[in-house]
């Protein structure tokens, strides 16, 4: 099984999404797998729940910054390339999904308890979620390793 099949399969066993994909790669840049469920754990669905920025997305954010996060507060190149890469992930997502806010992707607002069981009647974590995991793992493939 490769990452992008083992993020998307994380995913499904029941983590995250933020989690999925942080856990998937976060080894390779020196988090144990442990460490990065639960750094990223507070992410899903969001920062919480809170149904804006994709979880998912914000682990491939988290994943940038392990690779080419600044550590130096001189250290101004990295901090653009950061920043760089971010926009480009962002460009590439959006060009495959229109949009890297939770509630557009799933189209409800699961901050809202009636948007929480929508997305539950609709089983939309189940049928829209794993292809906004596997979207973000071959971006991240493509732009990072």
């Amino acid at each position: 099984m490769n990452k992008v099949e083992r993020a998307v399969s994380c995913f499904e066993e029941g983590f995250s999404c933020s989690q999925a994909l942080l856990s998937t790669y976060g080894t390779q840049f020196g988090l144990t797998r442990e460490m990065a469920l639960k750094v990223s754990g507070a992410f899903g669905g969001d920062m919480g729940r809170r149904g804006e920025t994709c979880g998912a997305v914000t682990g491939a954010f988290m994943l940038i910054g392990l690779k080419q996060g600044m550590t130096n507060v001189d250290d101004a190149a990295a901090k653009e390339e950061t920043y760089r890469l971010v926009n480009e992930f962002v460009a590439r997502f959006k060009a495959r999904n229109g949009s890297i806010l939770c509630k557009e992707l799933l189209g409800c607002d699961i901050s809202t308890s009636e948007g929480m069981s929508q997305a539950n009647e609709k089983k939309l974590f189940e049928t829209r979620c794993p292809k906004f995991v596997r979207d973000v793992a071959e971006i991240i493939e493509q732009i990072l390793m």
